[in-house]
C-alpha cells in the first residue's frame, strides 16, 4: 500500500516523468515529420495514441493537489500563487522561445512573426497548456469556493457532459480550453478526494489497467477508426482509462525509487518549457551542421537533448543563484507595492 505523503508525491513524479517523456518524443517526431524526414509508416497511429492521453494526464496531475491547496490558501491567495507559478513562466518563456524561433526561422520549420510572439492572449506552441491550466484553475477555484470536496464527483460528471458537447456548442478558443481540459483536472480532484490511487497499488491492478488501456486504444483507433482529434465520449473514455493505467504504472515504478525518473518528473515544468528549443536546436545542429539525415539518430539525439539540456539549465540557474527562471513572487511584489501605495496615499 501507499504508506505516506512522500510515497504519494513520488508516484506523482513518476507519472510526470512518463508524461514529459511522451511530450518530448511526440514533439521531436512531429518536428522530424514537418522537416521532411522519412518516418515510420505507423507515425500517425503512434502520434494519435500519445496525444490521446499525455496532456490530459498533466491536467489530471494538476488537479490532484488542487483542493488541498484551496483549503490551505483560500481562493484569492491560491490565484495569486498561480500568477507566480503558471502565468509568469507562460509569459516569460512564450516570449523567450518566440523570439528565438522568429530570429532563426530561416533555419527551422517555424514561420513565426514577432507579432505572433507578443500576442500572448493567443497561446502558441506548447505554451497553450499553461494558458489553459491557468483558466482551469480560475474556474475550479470559483466552483470549489462554493462546493466542498465531496462534490468533486458531481463536478467531474458535469465536466464530462461539457467536454462531450463542447465541439457542438462552443466556438470560443478560451471556452474550449476550459471545456476540453476541466474534465481531467476535476478527475484529479476526485482521485485525491476519494484517495482512489490506493486501489491501484498492486500487480493485479497494474495488469488489469494495462489490458484495459491496450483494449481501449485498439477499439478507438482500429475498431472505430478514430483519431485523437475526434472529440467525444470515446476519446474521453480512452483518455481516462489511459490515465488510470499511468497512475498504476507510476505507483509500481515508484517502489523502485529510480532517481533519474524522479528527477525528470520533478523537473517536468522546466523540461516542458525548454524542450522545443533544445530538440529543434539538436535537429538543426545534426542536419545543417553535421549533415546527418538519419531519422533514428535525429530522434534519439532530439529526445535526449529535449530531456537532458533543460536539466542542465536548471542546474546552471541554481548555481548562479537565479531563482526566477520558472516562477517569481509576483503576488508578493504586488502586495508590497500595494502597501507602499497605501502609505503614500495616507501621507498625501
Amino acid at each position: 500500500m501507499i504508506r505516506d505523503e512522500h510515497d504519494r508525491n513520488n508516484w506523482v513524479d513518476c507519472a510526470k516523468a512518463i508524461g514529459i517523456v511522451l511530450v518530448v518524443y511526440g514533439h521531436v517526431m512531429r518536428g522530424l515529420f514537418n522537416a521532411g524526414f522519412e518516418v515510420s509508416e505507423h507515425y500517425v497511429l503512434i502520434d494519435s495514441i500519445i496525444y490521446s492521453f499525455h496532456m490530459p494526464l498533466f491536467f489530471f496531475l494538476s488537479g490532484l493537489f488542487f483542493y488541498r491547496s484551496l483549503e490551505k490558501r483560500k481562493g484569492v491567495n491560491l490565484m495569486f500563487n498561480k500568477l507566480d507559478t503558471i502565468l509568469y513562466p507562460y509569459i516569460i518563456w512564450s516570449i523567450a522561445q518566440g523570439f528565438i524561433e522568429a530570429s532563426l526561422s530561416n533555419y527551422t520549420n517555424g514561420n513565426v512573426t514577432f507579432t505572433q510572439v507578443l500576442s500572448l492572449w493567443e497561446p502558441r506552441a506548447q505554451f497553450w497548456f499553461l494558458y489553459a491550466l491557468f483558466l482551469v484553475f480560475i474556474v475550479s477555484t470559483f466552483i470549489f469556493t462554493f462546493l466542498s470536496g465531496k462534490h468533486a464527483l458531481a463536478v467531474f460528471f458535469v465536466s464530462c457532459g461539457v467536454y462531450i458537447s463542447a465541439p457542438l456548442l462552443l466556438d470560443s478558443s478560451t471556452l474550449l480550453f476550459i471545456a476540453n481540459n476541466m474534465v481531467y483536472f476535476s478527475l484529479g480532484v476526485v482521485f485525491s478526494s476519494y484517495e482512489l490511487s490506493k486501489n491501484l497499488d498492486s500487480l493485479k491492478s497494474l495488469l488489469l489497467t494495462m489490458i484495459t488501456f491496450l483494449l481501449s486504444q485498439y477499439l478507438f483507433h482500429f475498431a472505430l477508426g478514430k483519431h485523437y482529434t475526434d472529440q467525444g465520449a470515446e476519446s474521453l473514455y480512452v483518455a481516462v482509462v489511459s490515465i488510470i493505467f499511468v497512475v498504476s504504472l507510476s505507483i509500481s515504478i515508484s517502489r523502485k525509487n529510480v532517481k533519474l525518473v524522479t528527477l525528470i518528473g520533478s523537473s517536468s515544468m522546466a523540461i516542458y518549457l525548454m524542450h522545443i528549443v533544445a530538440g529543434s536546436g539538436a535537429r538543426v545542429l545534426l542536419g545543417k551542421g553535421l549533415g546527418i539525415q538519419d531519422t533514428n539518430a535525429h530522434l534519439l539525439v532530439g529526445c535526449l537533448a529535449g530531456l537532458l539540456l533543460p536539466l542542465v539549465a536548471v542546474k546552471a540557474f541554481n548555481l548562479i543563484g537565479f531563482p526566477y527562471a520558472f516562477s517569481a513572487p509576483i503576488s508578493r511584489w504586488f502586495e508590497l507595492f500595494q502597501r507602499q501605495f497605501v502609505k503614500l496615499a495616507r501621507i498625501h
